[in-house]
Order: structure tokens, then sequence, then C-alpha cells
């Protein structure tokens, strides 16, 4: 799918092939969404632009993710969704091209951030009349939606906080949790990173910088404190894993030390009978009467005198 966007209304939205554009005036943005092969090489070919492959989208360098070459900026960056249900990011690839005053995107995912774009666009048309505004727009709105993402997932971990404090959960999910949350926050992190070195990138460019250089300071101060959102969250799962650890390391203690307990008040209990087991003729209870009640008491006793001493020390 192709849609047109052009000035100075943006009245003009087309879902069409590459041939309907031709009769277009003043296109300022060109979007791919889920487009088949021969799109993407038509469009290419028209206006002389080369998308990004997907081993490119994949590489992580900057001269990957953004590059200037004969008055071409080509950007390629990573769009999270989370899923609240799951507990989990989709990654989704999207590419930048801005090129003769048009800016092109391709993408094959259903974008809020560029629907979101588009009512700005139709709110304030006058604004947006060159397509370096439309794409600072897009990464002022995908911060937007980052933000929400960091807050969602926050409140995943407070929810977490909360259960794991009053309840002292000892499942081994809750460590799996905890886990999961960390590998969100290191994507999250990942992909802020990215749109920084973006946005520096932006900033070194003279018309880039010259028209749009108020809000692309704005977003990096955004994209900064986002960063220092995500750090806290770190160290808070760290937090919350020490205390999992260290509550697993009590319970494993008491454990032993009932088990030491119990060995402890059984032994004198074990010595007296394997006194009184011990095949010797000169053994004077073994005449008495009274002698086998003797030794069980004795048992009981020296059961009991072990109990007492620990419970004095505090050991119990």
């Amino acid at each position: 799918m192709i849609r047109a966007y052009t000035l100075p209304e943006y009245s003009q939205c087309k879902a069409s092939a590459i041939t309907e554009l031709e009769d277009a005036k003043n296109i300022i943005w060109i979007d791919l969404q889920a487009s088949d092969l021969s799109e993407i090489k038509a469009v290419e070919k028209k206006y002389n632009i080369n998308f990004p492959t997907q081993q490119e989208h994949e590489e992580i360098e900057t001269s990957s993710r953004y590059v200037e070459e004969d008055m071409t900026i080509k950007i390629n960056s990573t769009f999270l969704i989370f899923n609240h249900a799951t507990e989990k990011l989709d990654e989704q690839d999207i590419s930048f091209i801005l090129k003769d005053n048009i800016l092109f995107t391709h993408r094959n995912f259903d974008s809020k951030v560029l629907a979101e774009t588009v009512k700005r666009i139709k709110n304030q048309p006058q604004a947006f009349n060159h397509p370096s505004k439309i794409l600072v727009s897009i990464l002022e709105t995908r911060i937007d939606y980052d933000a929400d993402t960091i807050e969602a997932i926050s409140g995943k971990i407070n929810e977490l906080s909360r259960t794991f404090g009053y309840h002292k959960n000892l499942d081994e999910k809750v460590i799996i949790r905890i886990s999961s949350f960390q590998e969100l926050m290191i994507t999250v992190r990942e992909a802020l990173f990215d749109k920084q070195r973006v946005v520096s990138a932006l900033l070194k460019n003279d018309f880039i910088q010259k028209e749009n250089s108020e809000k692309l300071r704005i977003i990096i101060k955004d994209i900064n404190s986002l960063i220092d959102h995500t750090s806290f969250n770190f160290t808070r799962l760290e937090y919350l894993q020490n205390s999992f650890l260290g509550l697993i390391n009590i319970e494993q203690n008491k454990i032993i030390k009932i088990f030491t307990i119990a060995a402890v008040v059984f032994m004198p209990p074990t010595l007296i009978a394997s006194i009184y087991g011990m095949n010797f003729e000169v053994m004077p209870e073994l005449q008495w009467a009274m002698g086998y009640p003797f030794a069980l008491a004795l048992i009981v006793l020296s059961s009991l005198i072990t109990l007492w001493i620990f419970k004095r020390k505090k050991w119990l």
C-alpha cells in the first residue's frame, strides 16, 4: 500500500499504485506500508532511492542506522510495541529517507505513531511545510509512546513489588518474571540509545538543525530523562532480585536449622540407647526391675534438656 500526502492542506491521502502518483503535485510524504516488492522497486526507480535491506536493519552500528549522502538522509529505526497481556515487546523495523523535499517511510506494520502524526499534521498543516518537520514530529511522537511503554512496564514492576512484599511469594516464577522485566528494560534502553544517536546526528545537519533546532533539543532531553528512568527501573529490579534471593537463603537456613536441631536433640537419646545396647555382663541396670523405664525416662529427659538449652540460647 502506498500513501501520498501533498501540500498545502494535506487533504489528499492516496492508497494507490505508483502510476497514480504521476499526476500528484507537491508531494511531501510517501508512506509505504506492507508494500509488495514491485511497489517498492517502482518507488525506488521513480525517485532514485534505495530502501535498506533486512540485513541493514539488523546492523547496530551508527553507520548503518544513520547515513547522509548526496543530500539524502537515510534512517533505520526500531519501534517497540508493548503487549500488556503477554508482557512482551514487539520490535518493528521502519525506514526513513529524506530526499528532494520528500519524506519516504517504509514499514510492514500498522503504526499508531504515524497515525498520530497524520492527525497532528491535519490539525496544523501550516506547521508542516517541510518533510524534515514531519520526520521530527514522528520522532517526537515515538518518544511519547516510548514514555508510555516505560510507564506501563514500571506499573507492572510496581505490581510485582507489592505482591512480592506483602505475600513473600517465593515461587520460582517470581525470579523468572523479574528476569523478563530486566530483558524488557534492556530492549527499551537499546531503542532509546538508537534514537538518541539519530537525533544527535540530525542536530549536526545544518539544514535540519536550522528548521527544527528547538524540537530536536527537547527530544534529546526527553530521551535522556527516559534513559534515567530505565536506570531507575534496573536498580529497582536488582533490589527485588536481591530481596528474593535473600528470602530464599533465609528459608533455606530455616530448613537447615530445623534439621540441625532435630539431629542435636536426638544425639543424647541416641547416646543413652547406645550405652544400654552394649552387651556387657556387668551392668547394674540389667538386673534392676525399673531399669527399662529408667532408661526411657532418661532418654526423654535428655531430649527435653537439650530443647530447653536451645530455647534459653534463643536458637529456637
